[in-house]
């Protein structure tokens, strides 16, 4: 007869292979303290109904504390032959208190009972993450500030466009990562909602109080239906998204480190702490973490598209399927941990070779469009004056010269509209300084983004002291 405690209805125990394959400790006992948690609030909700006396729920209580000491101790072996966190911790509980331990499974199942535990770790993990993303934002910050007067060129096509600070870039990045905080703010609202007490599918035949569990254990809502309740992963979907998506935006950022880093930009340099070295060429210093981030992005991206694939054409509510939520979730929360804290120290260590940036801002036509804009101002049609200028740069491609290399005469040639002052107009500080729309890149909206910043990450704070506070 089977020995499992689901084992009533069987008459043989669970082959070798099966039990191997259908166990899921391996990776869900991260979640013993959540485990522990939901069970020690439904044992205090047993007993404020009257299913449990006080007494029992004391004893269920004291036997849980104690097992939460023995796995923090080191002191607690998961066994395989249980499957999971809820029935390791169960059996260890019968084990330690007696028949009363069996008590505490009343009113709920391991589907309500998995998918608070999921509920609350990934609540719990989404704190963590917010203060790290916040302290790689305020890194983005810190570079703008001590590097406000650098002038580089800007890029698309990753051809030399128009000169910009380097301190417009690093706030690029800022705005970026904060569009990323306000989906993680949209996950913790959807992950912040009970399933406890919806049972197997149905709901249960004790009278529980859901509302008391939920104030218990810090939830905002309770789910309104218990089919809903056991078989909705859409706040796992979510933050892969939101996983994915900041996944994606450190690629691109890894992207230009490593390019800026190389000896034909050579625009910065990395820490000695954040590169590695070559086995065989003693020159190399490689920018390694931005590398491994850059290849770790396509790891979460994986893992979006692998439970967005289990979870389409699964009917409700619960089906085995849903285990495959986990493995994937946690990996993408410890891959996202590690590049958020590598990346902030990153930043904060790398160093910005001005001289080079600015030597290839002024060996450049990246000025041209402020020359046409010089045109428009003297009463030309802009597109009259993208050709014009236009042609000025071919004549200067074929006399190897610059923009700012003509003479007055040589401007002439190609429009009587160029006056004296047109070699003040391009000269690299000009076309930064007078890009001063809402949001350019000249000191002042730089200066004004920052101030932004200082107000976006308060508002953020007040999200991250909401943690604090409820000791979420």
């Amino acid at each position: 007869m089977s020995k499992s405690m689901w084992g009533g209805r069987f008459t043989k125990t669970t082959d070798a292979m099966m039990e191997e394959f259908n166990s899921s400790i391996s990776f869900d006992k991260r979640m013993y303290r959540e485990d522990i948690a939901g069970s020690m609030a439904h044992a205090a909700m047993l007993a404020r109904c009257g299913i449990l006396t006080d007494a029992e729920a004391a004893t269920i209580r004291q036997g849980l504390q104690d097992i939460l000491a023995d796995i923090e101790a080191g002191n607690f072996s998961f066994e395989v032959s249980l499957e999971d966190i809820h029935m390791n911790i169960e059996k260890r509980l019968t084990e330690r208190i007696g028949a009363v331990g069996g008590k505490l499974h009343t009113a709920r199942s391991r589907n309500d009972q998995v998918a608070v535990d999921t509920h609350m770790y990934v609540r719990r993990e989404i704190g963590e993450i917010a203060n790290l993303l916040e302290d790689l934002q305020k890194a983005f910050v810190e570079a703008a500030q001590n590097n406000l007067q650098v002038i580089m060129p800007g890029y698309t096509h990753l051809q030399r466009a128009q000169p910009i600070l380097f301190s417009h870039h690093m706030m690029a990045y800022f705005f970026m990562l904060a569009r990323d905080f306000e989906r993680l703010q949209g996950v913790q609202r959807r992950t912040d909602i009970l399933p406890l007490g919806a049972g197997a599918l149905a709901g249960t035949t004790f009278p529980i109080d859901r509302h008391y569990v939920a104030e218990q254990l810090g939830f905002a809502q309770v789910y309104q239906n218990s089919l809903d309740a056991v078989s909705d992963r859409d706040y796992i979907l979510e933050f892969l998204s939101f996983a994915s998506i900041l996944m994606v935006h450190l690629s691109r950022i890894s992207e230009e480190i490593i390019l800026w880093s190389s000896a034909e930009f050579a625009f910065i340099e990395l820490d000695d702490a954040h590169c590695t070295g070559s086995s065989i060429m003693p020159q190399k210093k490689n920018p390694d973490m931005a590398e491994l981030v850059r290849g770790k992005s396509g790891r979460v991206i994986g893992h979006l598209m692998a439970m967005l694939t289990t979870v389409k054409g699964l009917p409700l509510a619960y089906n085995k399927d849903l285990q495959e939520d986990k493995e994937g979730l946690f990996d993408a929360i410890d891959t996202i941990k590690f590049s958020l804290a590598v990346y902030a120290a990153m930043i904060r260590g790398l160093r910005v070779r001005q001289e080079k940036m600015e030597q290839a801002v002024r060996h450049d036509f990246s000025n041209a469009t402020d020359m046409a804009d010089y045109l428009v101002k003297k009463g030309l049609p802009f597109r009259q004056a993208h050709e014009v200028v236009g042609k000025t740069v071919r004549y200067c491609i074929e006399q190897e010269k610059w923009l700012m290399d003509l003479s007055i005469a040589e401007f002439q040639q190609f429009s009587p509209l160029f006056e004296a002052d047109i070699l003040e107009a391009i000269k690299v500080e000009t076309c930064v300084e007078n890009r001063n729309s809402f949001g350019g890149t000249s000191p002042a909206q730089v200066k004004l983004a920052m101030e932004a910043a200082e107000e976006i990450i308060r508002k953020q704070q007040s999200f991250l002291d909401m943690y604090t506070k409820n000791d979420i």
